[in-house]
């Protein structure tokens, strides 16, 4: 009975972790402002010039878009009212914040079929209010980072991300563990997955997320299952539903 709720409390915790967009917007958090203004995520479906596109706009001007987010962007709240996003680029991840309330509007017709198959991860025409760039070439272990202030309100923050293998039996994936208040980040190859062993590319971890009782990381790979990692954060520990 105690394992069956252990499963069940882990398959929960990955349902409402944050997966990338378009995929998984419906995971995305809402976003409230300081000034107590909401937002909300729109998905503009799979066909036409915005294709594939989710949109941040104030609830009430759903029309009106303040941000965009191309492919494998995943949004994070913070405490102070801000939001980050972070998302994959050539060798890093980019991890960045923005204040909602200071996000500008802009007509669709500023994305509208250049976008999508572009190279950008998001468009606004506000500039974050900072970033952090983590080379995803890191070595195993803790590693220190520059972080700036305005993100050390958070605790923790997990990303996912390819990592160079040099063979095919070594790690394809990594997860960064993020420790803005301490300036570091742990890098984890995820050593089960492999281009030996899988088909990297249809094959992919999505989300991941802590459970707060275990501490273990667990998540999410498309087409293979859902898994908890072992102690260390590396290997597979168990595998929670199998495909």
């Amino acid at each position: 009975m105690a394992a069956q709720d252990a499963k069940t409390r882990q398959q929960e915790i990955i349902q409402n972790a944050v997966g990338p967009a378009p995929w998984y917007w419906k995971t995305f958090p809402e976003v409230t402002g300081a000034s107590g203004q909401r937002f909300a995520w729109r998905f503009h479906g799979n066909d036409g010039d915005l294709a594939y596109l989710v949109t941040l706009g104030l609830e009430q001007e759903p029309d009106t878009p303040r941000l965009a987010l191309n492919t494998y962007c995943r949004p994070f709240t913070m405490p102070s009212g801000k939001f980050g996003i972070w998302c994959p680029e050539p060798n890093e991840t980019r991890v960045v914040c923005f204040d909602p309330d200071q996000l500008s509007s802009f007509p669709f017709t500023d994305i509208a079929g250049w976008f999508k198959p572009s190279n950008e991860r998001m468009y606004a025409t506000t500039a974050p209010l900072d970033e952090i760039d983590i080379p995803t070439t890191f070595a195993a272990g803790m590693q220190k980072i520059e972080v700036p202030e305005i993100f050390r309100e958070l605790d923790e923050l997990l990303l996912i991300s390819s990592y160079p293998a040099k063979t095919k039996s070594d790690p394809a994936a990594a997860i960064f563990v993020l420790y803005p208040q301490a300036g570091l980040v742990e890098v984890l190859p995820q050593k089960w997955f492999s281009a030996e062993k899988y088909d990297v590319g249809p094959q992919w971890i999505s989300r991941v997320a802590r459970d707060p009782v275990t501490h273990r990381i667990v998540g999410e790979a498309v087409r293979i299952g859902s898994f908890e990692l072992t102690d260390d954060g590396c290997d597979i520990a168990t595998w929670i539903e199998k495909q």
